[in-house]
């Protein structure tokens, strides 16, 4: 076979440089040598025409070891970037984009598949940079090697890819850096000061003289600056502040002001002070200052955009439409970022106002919320909460509405609201989720208006309720992912619980919600938590469970267990990521054996006298004061009478001796909820719950399968 190379064999170089209309000597002699003085940027007329054709077309040949061995980038738009033969092709690339595109380079010298039009940026000899399209070609045999063709960004081009690159991101800082990234193909050095208001997402409109407030969002390139320059994050000085305002916002219309040259500038500014913190390097720069404005009746400056650029080197009329073309274009975006962050903060605050503040005596409590970044879809709708009930026991609660957003933070907070009220009253954790599931059909009705545009069907929830005198937690799930638990022998996993659908599920697929009663021994751990802690694309739902169970098992009896949540949060789930992330651990500890003491009675009329008994000679071994005594068997004895008048079967009667108080339960079989009345002098009933509700601090009842509780708090 000929092995002769064909004219359509030629390599990628040669046929770029043909493209030209010039061939660069083979050896890369010509490329070694000298071109002049290349830092001082082009002047080129204002009118192309006048000129002839733009060249933007240029060549880059490399080695397998990615250095440049031959080119051709004669071309004025290329003036500045340092291509001798003989460097590494890294040099011209922006610190941050070495990794990434040596990856794509080597990725085409081995497989041999071009890689083509991605927009790069290249670093000039001066700092500032020039925006391309960068394609990555294979060489051909025996040659080897790469080409890389290189066009300059023309000016519509550049404005389209400047604007697609800054709508892709809905945090405030990353569009602010997108857009000074972009302006930067104009200058040596870009900035965007925004409005403090529009930093922090609240609602923007005229602001009145005297209290503006600007605050650097982005600034490029990254580089080290001089003391009193403002950087990112900082606020810029106020006079210097009310400068920039007042020169944007001649005869109250928003407009592009030119500073020329340093003389300019110093007579501007005047104060050194505000020269030092706006002035990147010396007073010999001139300035361009653009206005971003939003599109309203009056318009609103949401900020100020400025390009610095040598005095030699002064900003043509073409390159002042440009750039105010490119930030009317790309303020939309601003306000956009602004709207998002002003909804991510409030969702936010709503979803950390909703963790819990603390434990108690009988159970330890830690929780970790992690909202997804700023730039997904929006803070979603994940809550977690605990908190002691009147009767003892302690909720623990954790749900996922669907969607993100005020909408799905509107929904949370009411499911939240909700849950605890209806605990508080005593129900079950499966009649509070009948109860919450009725709430997200209601929800989700087009007419109610609270959930216009949002349907939160398939939401989930879990409720635990621990006793920490049976040590026991009794739960139900609504479509939740099952809870794990860590017993004090270190065994971990999570419980077995049947699936069952979401909030709001179809009549046809609804069915009563099961309720499970699981062991928990004093230094048993439970976690509680949402999807985003254990979903992983590359794992399965059941080994994302398994992997929070070792991690959760890990957590040593010693440990802090806030320390012990954050620990597990950053193992499973490191920022950044497109979910929330909630975690609630909670190490059980109960009541001791000797501060509980449980009777159980038959309903008979000695009922009363028999628990008064017993009760007195219990609070006397426990030391309590008199006046407590006498008020404990009083409460008791009403509460026994009551059960026996109105109940039957057997009288169950439980002191806990929690903290500073005295907790007095007696339970029945009966089902009918005591409510306290006001009666008359000569009514023979209605003055028991008058006294117990006199006696104690605090009283209430709760249901359990076999009738109720009706419980009384006294202070010791």
């Amino acid at each position: 076979m000929d092995s002769t190379p064909s004219p359509s064999s030629s390599s990628a170089f040669d046929l770029v440089s043909r493209a030209l209309g010039r061939y660069i000597p083979e050896g890369g002699a010509a490329a070694a040598e000298p071109r002049g003085d290349r830092t001082t940027r082009r002047q080129a007329p204002d009118n192309p025409a006048a000129g002839g054709q733009e060249q933007i077309l240029g060549a880059v040949n490399l080695d397998q070891d990615l250095i440049i061995t031959r080119c051709n980038l004669e071309a004025p738009v290329f003036a500045g970037l340092d291509v001798a033969a003989g460097r590494p092709f890294v040099d011209l690339l922006p610190r941050g984009d070495v990794p990434t595109v040596t990856r794509r380079l080597r990725q085409v010298v081995e497989s041999g598949e071009a890689h083509v039009a991605r927009i790069q940026r290249l670093r000039r000899g001066d700092g500032s940079e020039l925006v391309v399209s960068m394609s990555i070609l294979p060489s051909a045999a025996p040659e080897g090697g790469l080409t890389v063709s290189l066009i300059a960004m023309a000016r519509r081009l550049h404005l389209y890819a400047a604007e697609t690159a800054i709508g892709t991101s809905l945090d405030i800082g990353e569009t602010a850096q997108s857009l000074a990234e972009s302006l930067l193909a104009w200058g040596d050095v870009a900035a965007v000061d925004l409005d403090f208001a529009v930093w922090t997402g609240e609602g923007v409109s005229g602001r009145a003289h005297g209290r503006i407030r600007l605050r650097r969002a982005a600034l490029v390139p990254d580089r080290v600056w001089p003391e009193g320059y403002t950087t990112p994050g900082d606020d810029l000085p106020g006079d210097a502040s009310r400068l920039l305002a007042q020169a944007v916002l001649r005869d109250d219309a928003p407009q592009t002001i030119v500073i020329p040259d340093g003389e300019a500038v110093e007579r501007v500014f005047g104060s050194p002070r505000v020269a030092r913190a706006l002035v990147p390097a010396d007073l010999s720069a001139g300035v361009v200052c653009i206005p971003l404005v939003l599109d309203s009746a009056p318009p609103v400056v949401l900020g100020v955009a400025e390009v610095w650029r040598r005095a030699d080197c002064p900003f043509r009329d073409s390159e002042l439409f440009d750039l105010q073309e490119l930030v009317a274009r790309t303020a939309h975006h601003v306000d956009l970022a602004r709207q998002h962050q002003r909804e991510h903060t409030q969702v936010l605050a709503l979803q950390r106002r909703l963790l819990p503040r603390a434990g108690g005596d009988t159970i330890e409590i830690a929780s970790v919320y992690q909202p997804a970044t700023p730039d997904s879809a929006g803070v979603g709708g994940d809550w977690v909460n605990s908190f002691p009930l009147p009767d003892g026991r302690t909720a623990l609660v954790v749900g996922d509405v669907v969607g993100h957003g005020l909408g799905a933070a509107a929904t949370m907070g009411q499911l939240s609201v909700e849950a605890r009220a209806l605990l508080s009253a005593g129900l079950a954790p499966d009649q509070v989720l009948e109860h919450l599931d009725e709430t997200v059909t209601v929800l989700d009705d087009a007419e109610s208006g609270l959930a216009a545009g949002y349907s939160a069907l398939g939401s989930t929830c879990c409720i635990a309720l621990y006793d920490p005198v049976g040590h026991h937690v009794t739960l139900s799930s609504a479509g939740h992912l099952p809870p794990i638990l860590v017993s004090p022998d270190g065994r971990a996993g999570p419980l077995a619980i049947r699936p069952h659908p979401g909030l709001g599920a179809e009549f046809a697929l609804r069915e009563p919600f099961d309720v499970y009663t699981v062991g928990v021994p004093p230094g048993s751990v439970l976690a509680l938590y949402t999807d985003g802690l254990v979903e992983d694309p590359a794992l399965s739902i059941d080994e994302g469970m398994g992997r929070l169970a070792d991690a959760v098992a890990a957590v040593h009896p010693w440990d802090t267990l806030q320390r012990a949540a954050r620990h597990v949060v950053s193992t499973l789930a490191p920022a950044p990521q497109r979910d929330d992330v909630t975690l609630l651990l909670a190490r059980m500890i109960g009541y001791r054996k000797g501060d509980t003491a449980t009777w159980r009675l038959a309903a008979r009329d000695d009922a009363p006298a028999r628990a008064r008994e017993q009760v007195s000679a219990l609070l006397r071994q426990w030391r309590t004061r008199d006046a407590t005594r006498h008020d404990a068997t009083l409460l008791v004895s009403e509460l026994v009478t009551n059960a026996v008048r109105y109940a039957t079967g057997p009288i169950t009667v439980r002191l806990i001796r929690a903290g500073h108080g005295l907790l007095c339960e007696v339970g029945d079989t009966g089902n009918g909820r005591p409510r306290l009345r006001r009666s008359d002098l000569l009514d023979d009933g209605g003055r028991g719950l008058s006294i117990v509700h006199r006696l104690t601090t605090r009283w209430g009842v709760r249901w359990t399968d076999t009738g109720k509780v009706v419980w009384a708090e006294v202070a010791r």
